[in-house]
């Protein structure tokens, strides 16, 4: 009982400081705040694709298509398309839109943005990998070549965005910064893009402050004049906040506070499967491990090791103790939300200590070793308290687990350099399609794919799944390629798949958001009443 007043008080300390110097004076009637458990990694929308900062930077920035509250694919920058050949797309751009400067948009900015995206620095070169050519044909109409046939193009470019060519290079930014070598220019601090809302204030750690964009080309469904985001890592602090009023939402709730919020009369919770898949991996393509005690051979590069492990980690001890039941245990990293998905991929190998011990002998690891795992603390929904439970469970086969537990522009930055052996990470496809986990996440590294591929695991057969895949427009022959390619990845046991996380999200009864299962806060469908 000490130790939990202790707590409250420490949490109540840190809430009336942290509050008291970003939220001076009383909300206005039409302005939004919402605290979310991390901060966004850059502004510049070509330096990362991580999920929660490209979700925030749709905000700001816009491009040729974007996706409804129902997730399907509408017109944003392009009013409208056609495909004129099977490799050549011509999009009739909208006329009379400006950037935020008050500068006009024109093919010009869609160009250089193409050539942008190209550049050392860019983490969004997946996107348009399939792109061969963009030709512009008039000051608002362009044609885009693809290398071959491309069934979701227009998926692939709803979170491609577009950015002032002029802007960019008065202010030097021509080029993205690279931000997992600490990279910065003018992008990543500032912003000049099309959408809805302005980028007026930016506090890295402590709050970015949006304004509504009076000159935005669409007709507004919210009401708001001003939006602040708040990045608040503690639990307790975030949900004192909320109940508080100093803030109109949040996002992650902690498990623990669910039936808390649940029973207060101003509050609502939203709750919805989200499409992220939470799994664990691990450095196959290292000949010896760098954090590890077995020296001069990588013990993962024999699967029975990472058998062992799959085996080994109790997921639905993770979901009724960790998740308190707020999970989807799965065996494999699509969710069934996402084009691709088959239930046959969905059963997970069992919980089995003595067979996860036997195969671990078996391999040559009976006595174990030990392992540092990478894990962040304020990304996915009780991710710290997940690693800590593997790493329990691991000592039951002999696997001492050292703990690294970041903040996620910590982690993201030591994980990415590829400095890791063993790590927790989460995946949600940008294109909700199966070919972006693929290429993006399990095809073998190369310059363009395989760019979130941490562990280099590579598959030939994978890897030519995926180039089939992404130029199969029979649909039923290409889910059954995507089938094929998932299920090959299963049996390689290159990862352990936990589960999907539930989405919770708390907010106050007189403010509308709308919640989508990628787990996006779009300030467009914000109203407060």
């Amino acid at each position: 009982m000490r130790n939990t007043l202790l707590r409250r008080t420490v949490a109540a300390a840190a809430f009336g400081v942290f509050f008291g110097q970003v939220l001076a004076g009383p909300a206005a009637a039409q302005t939004f705040r919402w605290a979310f458990q991390g901060e966004n990694i850059t502004m510049d929308p070509h330096s990362t694709t991580e999920y929660t900062t490209v979700g925030f930077l749709s905000n700001i920035y816009e491009g040729l298509v974007r996706r409804d509250r129902n997730m399907k694919i509408e017109p944003a920058l392009a009013q409208e398309w056609q495909l004129v050949s099977p490799t050549v797309w011509r999009f009739k751009l909208r006329e009379g839109v400006k950037f935020h400067d008050g500068s006009p948009f024109t093919a010009d900015d869609v160009i250089f943005s193409y050539e942008r995206s190209l550049k050392d620095g860019s983490d969004v070169k997946p996107r348009i990998q399939s792109i061969k050519e963009i030709r512009k044909i008039g000051d608002h109409e362009i044609e885009l070549e693809t290398h071959a046939p491309n069934p979701i193009l227009l998926s692939e470019l709803a979170d491609w965005f577009i950015l002032s060519r002029a802007w960019s290079e008065a202010n030097n930014a021509q080029a993205p910064a690279d931000v997992r070598k600490g990279g910065e220019n003018a992008a990543t601090q500032r912003a000049n893009g099309t959408g809805p809302f302005k980028l007026t204030q930016r506090q890295r750690d402590e709050k970015t402050v949006l304004s509504a964009n009076e000159g935005w080309w669409d007709k507004p469904e919210f009401n708001i004049k001003e939006a602040v985001f708040l990045p608040v890592s503690n639990n307790a602090t975030r949900v004192a906040a909320l109940l508080s009023g100093n803030v109109d939402m949040i996002y992650p709730v902690p498990s623990q506070d669910i039936p808390r919020l649940e029973q207060a009369t101003d509050f609502e919770l939203l709750r919805g499967p989200e499409s992220r898949v939470v799994f664990l991996s691990f450095d196959v393509a290292r000949d010896e491990l760098l954090h590890s005690s077995v020296k001069g051979k990588n013990p993962f590069k024999d699967h029975r090791v990472r058998q062992a492990f799959y085996h080994a980690v109790d997921v639905e001890a993770i979901k009724s103790r960790i998740m308190r039941g707020a999970s989807f245990p799965t065996g494999t990293l699509i969710a069934p939300s996402v084009t691709g998905y088959d239930e046959r991929l969905g059963a997970r190998l069992p919980f089995d200590l003595d067979k996860a011990k036997a195969l671990m002998a078996e391999a040559g690891y009976g006595e174990g070793f030990t392992l540092t795992m990478d894990c962040p603390n304020d990304r996915y929904v009780n991710d710290e308290a997940i690693c800590q439970a593997v790493a329990a469970m691991l000592a039951r086969i002999n696997v001492k687990v050292e703990l690294l537990a970041q903040t996620r522009s910590l982690f993201f930055k030591k994980v990415l350099s590829r400095d890791t052996s063993f790590y927790l990470h989460a995946w949600a496809t940008s294109t909700n399609d199966g070919h972006n986990i693929l290429y993006d996440l399990l095809n073998t590294p190369t310059p363009k794919t395989g760019t979130w591929n941490l562990g280099g695991y590579s598959n030939p057969k994978v890897d030519e799944l995926t180039t089939l895949i992404s130029a199969e427009m029979d649909i039923p022959k290409r889910n059954e390629l995507l089938f094929q390619a998932f299920d090959t990845v299963r049996n390689d046991y290159a990862h352990v798949p936990l589960h999907q996380q539930m989405l919770v999200w708390a907010k106050r009864k007189n403010v509308d958001v709308h919640q989508r299962p990628d787990d996006r806060l779009e300030l467009r469908f914000t109203r407060v009443k």
